[in-house]
């Protein structure tokens, strides 16, 4: 019998795979996040028609960088999920507000899913808590 101490096993499948997808979501907020302080001027200009002033850029790009980080190290990586969902509901929003079309809205969806599921197929904790698992 498993202690509630001692993690479960994760199959080598479900921990490449969550590997891949926490890869490519990682990979992409963290070109996104130093591109935010590089501030080139087509992200000044996306940011500014957005609504937000260049003010917030940096500030964005730092929040973004350190959650990813966060993410990407397994003991922090549930609270950089957390993080990182709060910043791309934000992105959500932003869309919505600015009625831009159904892919830019659904585009921060489909990062928070790779996230989370590259974050469930990962840590069998995690796991444990989803609702469809019995």
């Amino acid at each position: 019998m498993q202690s509630d101490l001692a993690p479960a096993i994760v199959s080598k499948g479900a921990l490449w795979t969550g590997r891949v997808l926490s890869a490519v979501a990682a990979l992409f907020l963290l070109f996104d996040g130093a591109m935010k302080l590089v501030k080139p001027d087509f992200v000044v200009e996306a940011t500014v028609r957005l609504g937000y002033s260049e003010s917030v850029i940096l500030p964005l790009g730092a929040i973004l960088l350190v959650s990813t980080a966060l993410y990407l190290v397994p003991r922090t990586s549930v609270l950089g999920a957390i993080l990182l969902t709060g910043y791309l509901g934000g992105a959500v929003a932003s869309h919505v507000r600015h009625e831009d079309g159904l892919f830019a809205v659904l585009f921060p969806v489909i990062f928070g899913a790779l996230l989370w599921g590259g974050l469930v197929l990962r840590d069998t904790r995690l796991r444990s808590l989803v609702p469809w698992r019995s």
